[in-house]
């Protein structure tokens, strides 16, 4: 058995858990370039991208990158999608926990 901060977790729980870290990082560069390109007039990213990314295991970094970068955060449907998808994140990732 090693110690560690992983310890305890079952392995779906540390797979759930990166590819949860890795979808947030993708959805974050996203924004982020998405926001610079909206300044600079280069072609942008489709929203039901940006959306699809957050709300299929992106969330986290899809609500960073909209408060960090002030991008879409007047847009209702990106708040509800991403928190939305949040929410289900995170209980996916609290049952991959309790499994063996």
């Amino acid at each position: 058995m090693t110690a560690g901060l992983f310890a305890g977790w079952s392995v779906a729980a540390k797979i759930a858990g990166f590819c949860l870290a890795a979808m947030s990082a993708l959805a974050f560069l996203m924004y982020g370039m998405d926001k610079f390109k909206a300044v600079h007039g280069y072609w942008r990213t489709p929203e039901a991208r940006l959306l699809a990314v957050g709300f299929f295991g992106g969330a986290a970094g899809a609500l960073l990158g909209m408060l960090v970068f002030h991008h879409k955060t007047r847009h209702g449907v990106f708040w509800v999608m991403n928190l939305t998808g949040l929410f289900l994140q995170a209980a996916l990732f609290v049952y991959c926990l309790e499994l063996p």
